[in-house]
């Protein structure tokens, strides 16, 4: 964990611009993350829940048009529904 004084250097020099995002979530859930993040060449575990969201708002957005986009859309927010405990924290 990064000292107080760290964490307040960086809290100024980004307040406009970027949230810290600490979750608590199960390691697997974490795993999944940092293999998301070297599947697909980003910098770590932060770019890939950015990546995660991008991905799922551009499901979304594809569904409003696109019937097998927001079919795929509705399988997986069915499923994690179902598997919630797995990953929940």
């Amino acid at each position: 964990m990064a000292s107080i004084e760290a964490q307040r250097k960086w809290r100024r020099k980004n307040k406009f611009v970027k949230r810290q995002l600490n979750i608590m979530a199960r390691k697997n859930v974490h795993d999944y993350l940092a293999e998301i993040a070297e599947d697909h060449e980003l910098r770590g575990k932060g770019e890939a829940v950015a990546f995660a969201v991008y991905t799922t708002m551009a499901l979304i957005q594809q569904g409003a048009f696109n019937d097998e986009a927001d079919r795929l859309h509705q399988i997986f927010s069915d499923a994690y529904r179902r598997d919630r405990e797995t990953f929940a924290p």
